[in-house]
């Protein structure tokens, strides 16, 4: 059977594996994880609302009725295209070479610093699973450490969250924490008052969601600021230390930075021999000079209606199944599908509870309404009916009680932890 090579168990990676299952074809899908990561509810896990296991599903579990279908667990590190084999690395560093048929690029994007990598080490950013654990530690433990801290100075630094970056991620990890301070925590800490905690959003362009509708803007930073959080827009961060960081010509003193602002796709067109960055994919979504290489999600550049498209997840859901229909094409010597449209089902952002603001083609609209629809879309794209189950009664319990669902500091360097 012809073999094809997945690259990247995200959204794109996944849906392509699952349309092609109805296909002749054997399939390996190669990730540097075990696990399909929901990354919209990222920012759950890392206000500690959600633990890990109900965002992230293990990519053999969901690929368990797909019998062709191969799971690596493996890194890869450069492709050959004349050879037509992707070079992995697994286990202990061992080397590998996996030739392919077809071959399906979906590996996404990293966080870019703009340059300044040397922010990474006091600003972490938001998009692995253990990137989340870890500001969930920062920030538990902030609460922590200032119960015990003497100095004034010291004690309203470590209670002050800057984030840098007014995108989804920025907006929806400042309503988080404005609620895990003045809702979950205001009651469980007898020497500081966690109501006095300071959150700085910080946001480089003239306002908050810049890839929003101009008029969804000013509802997501008014209900933020409702909820205590300092909107600081057409500000740039040029400084962050370990103590803070320096937001226009204003010093912020602050322990805990998170980075929510840019990102830089994979090196997936380095592999291919083309510039670096996004790669500018075909009408069929098929590099160019390489008609048997697909490239979706994140990592591919692709304009519809004269703009580029947003590397959202239901983007990369519908590029996946696309390739599945141009590969069955191929196989079976049909007509190539059509060009590869993406059909726009709405964008969304929540901010804190009961308020989100949500955008169509057609429809603009804040406040509850879009909340509920946010939350519905959101269970309904999860992998696994488990979790969807699980997340739904978490969100039902956590709504009620204002309380969290996974309070816990681990470290792994503690030998102690249960």
């Amino acid at each position: 059977m012809p073999h094809v090579v997945i690259v990247g168990g995200g959204f794109g990676g996944l849906a392509a594996a699952r349309a092609l299952k109805r296909l002749p074809v054997r399939v390996t899908l190669i990730d540097k994880t075990n696990h399909h990561l929901f990354q919209p509810l990222l920012y759950q896990v890392a206000t500690a609302i959600l633990m890990p296991g109900q965002i992230a599903a293990p990519i053999r579990q969901v690929l368990r009725r797909h019998r062709r279908a191969t799971v690596l667990l493996g890194e890869v590190t450069g492709v050959d295209a004349g050879r037509r084999a992707v070079e992995v690395r697994t286990g202990e560093g061992r080397a590998e070479r996996i030739s392919y048929d077809f071959l399906v690029l979906a590996t996404g994007v990293q966080h870019s610093y703009f340059g300044q990598d040397e922010y990474a080490r006091h600003a972490p950013g938001l998009k692995t699973m253990a990137d989340a654990t870890m500001v969930r530690n920062r920030i538990l433990s902030a609460f922590e450490e200032a119960e015990g801290e003497r100095d004034e100075a010291r004690r309203r630094a470590g209670l002050t969250f800057v984030l840098v970056g007014g995108g989804p991620t920025g907006v929806e990890m400042a309503g988080a924490i404005a609620e895990l301070a003045r809702l979950t925590m205001r009651e469980d800490f007898r020497r500081i008052d966690p109501l006095k905690t300071r959150i700085v959003l910080v946001e480089a362009g003239p306002r908050l969601l810049p890839s929003f509708d101009a008029g969804l803007s000013e509802p997501a930073a008014r209900q933020l600021r409702g909820m205590g959080v300092e909107v600081l827009t057409g500000r740039m961060v040029s400084e962050i230390g370990e103590d803070g960081c320096r937001v226009g010509e204003d010093w912020v003193a602050s322990r805990n930075i998170i980075w929510t602002a840019g990102v830089a796709p994979s090196p997936a067109a380095e592999w291919l021999g083309l510039p670096k960055g996004k790669v500018r994919v075909r009408y069929d979504l098929s590099a160019p000079g390489r008609p048997e290489v697909f490239v979706i999600g994140d990592v591919a550049y692709y304009e519809q209606d004269g703009r580029p498209l947003p590397g959202v997840a239901q983007v990369a859901m519908q590029m996946g199944r696309h390739v599945a229909r141009a590969i069955e094409a191929r196989l079976l010597n049909n007509a190539p599908p059509p060009p590869f449209h993406y059909t726009d089902k709405g964008n969304m952002a929540v901010v804190g509870r009961n308020f989100a603001v949500f955008e169509s083609r057609r429809l603009k609209f804040s406040g509850w309404m879009a909340w509920l629809v946010w939350s519905m879309i959101h269970i309904l794209f999860l992998a696994l009916p488990n979790m969807r189950l699980t997340v739904f009664w978490q969100w039902v319990w956590s709504y009620f009680t204002e309380q969290r669902g996974s309070r816990l500091i681990v470290d792994p360097r503690n030998s102690s932890n249960p």
